[in-house]
């Protein structure tokens, strides 16, 4: 894992060096694609403002806060539901209709019920993320091995019993999956909604705002800094992953000896 980053990082260097030629020798248009060096200086002016720290503030709270509803929705739902035969039964045809639809569909019925832009906003990111979480606990529920499901018989283990040795175990792999999954969805989910919606003082408003403003490159340097924060998130979540499953034999083979 890390010999891959300086790989990570000179594909970086290697793309923003593209998009660095291209404009100026006439391949893509320079007014709407900037060169690399002419959005790098746009980003360092956002730097040095106020407004855009409490954007990137408002952006990571309106995430987190979903991210976390959805994570505890998510497993809570999922052991429950993957617990009881009867009623997996009863809510897989449910889960199957309500999980495809997309998030940003429901961007009218959440500007109807909550005032609020950021309550409106939260609705999305928790529905979206909500179904990440969901389906990866309801797998690690069922992957629970039959043979140790009878050894737990036998020795006449309690349900709680049960819960805590056998099922958590065998499902905590596949709930740090969904909170990785999760995590990307919820941040793609705040920031649309932030672009759509308006009113949060968000890095979406501020994209929108710079849009329709025809300032391209700090439109694109806030893009960039969506990306960051969404890189930043798959690295601390990854090395959450590692922690937390550290006696997992799929983590394991990944440390060094």
């Amino acid at each position: 894992m890390r010999g891959k980053a300086p790989l990570g990082i000179l594909g970086l260097v290697l793309f923003g060096l593209v998009l660095e030629v291209l404009p100026r020798i006439g391949v893509l248009p320079a007014e709407y694609f900037p060169p690399t060096s002419r959005i790098a200086r746009a980003l360092v002016d956002e730097l040095g403002r106020g407004a855009f720290w409490q954007a990137v503030l408002g952006t990571v709270s309106t995430w987190l806060i979903g991210l976390a509803v959805a994570v505890v929705a998510g497993i809570v739902f999922g052991l429950v539901i993957g617990s009881v035969p009867i009623l997996r039964a009863i809510t897989s045809s449910t889960i199957e209709f309500l999980r495809p639809i997309p998030s940003v569909a429901l961007l009218p019925l959440a500007v109807v019920l909550f005032s609020a832009p950021i309550r409106s906003i939260l609705l999305l990111v928790v529905y979206a993320s909500f179904w990440q979480v969901l389906i990866q606990v309801l797998h690690g529920v069922t992957d629970v091995d039959p043979i140790a499901q009878e050894t737990a018989a036998s020795y006449r283990l309690t349900r709680r019993q049960r819960a805590l040795r056998l099922i958590w175990p065998t499902t905590l792999p596949y709930a740090m999956t969904g909170i990785r999954l999760a995590a990307s969805v919820a941040l793609v989910l705040t920031v649309t909604g932030e672009l759509l919606i308006g009113g949060t003082k968000g890095i979406g408003e501020l994209i929108a705002v710079a849009q329709t403003s025809n300032a391209v490159p700090p439109m694109y340097a806030l893009v960039v800094v969506a990306g960051l924060i969404g890189l930043a998130a798959n690295l601390v979540t990854r090395r959450a992953e590692r922690l937390v499953l550290a006696w997992h034999p799929s983590v394991r083979r990944e440390l060094p000896l």
